[in-house]
């Protein structure tokens, strides 16, 4: 009796991976691009190594689409005005992706909000997709995939790519750094309350709208329009091209919403014509390029055996106030890059 032999199978070939997932999102396979963006987001070397090169193949086919960024407090409604806002884009023709970047929980690790309840409609209609993220352990309000996400939907076709950010406070910047045009959603606040909206994320804006315009919210809507208007002359314009807007408008009813879409179109307008639009694209990528470097040098850095062995030690050290953080950096410092002394930080 001859004994019979299993060969275990071949692993697969990340490249061919990459080729046969590229293929699917450049048909606009809406299931192709949801796998997509869930391998972007793992962390696991091998899928790190399939998902670079899905960016790779699908590249040329990017850039095209207008990106949005959307951010605001807590309560400002900022998830019905993407609703609104989509549905009033879909009856234009647009094609929309929504990357809603949803807050983790620091104990479970997952989204606290992961689902499209919010935007229950939108999600169900055909020329829209919708996919939450979780933000982990990243500040800025985005995810830390955000950029490559945004490649995959332009190259499944999507013209719009809204990114709706956390919505956890003044920190939220990081997604002006991501997209073309950068929109600010607050509730009706006005007199003491505007002192709270900070100078930061107000320079950052293009656009500023005060959502909640209706019921008994109108007239204080329209009057804290008009002292945002007032306040935003003392900023000073990202743009020559562009004078930053300050409007009222009604999620909920829909008052003021599709207007948004002209002035994304203006605004595209306005700085495609002078190359700012380009030279702005140029400018994310070189920041993308630069936060790429940190993050590998970190992960190298952590792994590093000579760092690895030490780490922990310095680290209880550091909190436990025998050792200042910059010696312990030195130390780690030196360790990482094998020299006998360590060098200033």
């Amino acid at each position: 009796m001859v004994a019979t032999t299993h060969r275990s199978a071949p692993p697969p070939d990340p490249a061919l991976i990459a080729a046969t997932l590229a293929s699917a999102i450049l048909k606009g396979e809406r299931r192709a691009l949801a796998r997509a963006v869930t391998l972007i987001e793992s962390t696991r070397p091998d899928h790190r190594s399939i998902a670079e090169g899905l960016i790779e193949s699908i590249l040329p086919q990017t850039g095209r689409a207008t990106r949005v960024g959307i951010s605001g407090p807590p309560g400002a409604g900022k998830s019905t005005f993407i609703e609104r806002f989509g549905l009033d884009g879909l009856n234009r023709g647009r094609r929309i992706a929504v990357l809603a970047v949803d807050p983790a929980s620091k104990r479970g690790g997952g989204a606290i909000l992961g689902d499209k309840t919010r935007m229950a409609e939108l999600s169900r209609a055909p020329g829209a997709f919708i996919r939450p993220s979780s933000a982990g352990a990243e500040t800025g309000g985005v995810a830390p995939r955000t950029r490559e996400a945004i490649l995959l939907c332009e190259a499944a076709g999507f013209d719009t790519i809204i990114v709706e950010t956390v919505g956890a406070g003044q920190a939220e910047t990081t997604v002006a750094d991501m997209v073309d045009m950068f929109l600010l959603v607050l509730p009706p606040a006005a007199g003491d309350e505007l002192q709270g909206i900070k100078r930061g994320i107000i320079e950052l804006a293009d656009l500023i709208l005060i959502n909640k315009a209706d019921g008994p919210l109108l007239d204080h809507a329209h009057r804290a329009a008009a002292e945002y208007a007032n306040a935003i002359h003392l900023v000073r314009p990202a743009y020559s091209e562009w004078q930053v807007e300050v409007r009222a408008v009604s999620a909920l009813q829909g008052d003021g919403v599709n207007a948004v879409w002209d002035d994304i179109a203006r605004f595209r307008l306005a700085l495609e014509e002078t190359g700012t639009w380009a030279r702005r694209r140029a400018d994310q990528a070189r920041a993308a390029l630069l936060a790429e470097i940190g993050t590998a040098l970190l992960d190298r850095f952590r792994s590093t055996p000579a760092v690895a062995t030490r780490f922990h030690e310095v680290e209880a050290e550091v909190r436990a106030g025998s050792r200042t953080p910059a010696a312990g950096a030195r130390m780690l410092l030196a360790a990482f890059l094998g020299e006998t002394q360590a060098p200033p930080v």
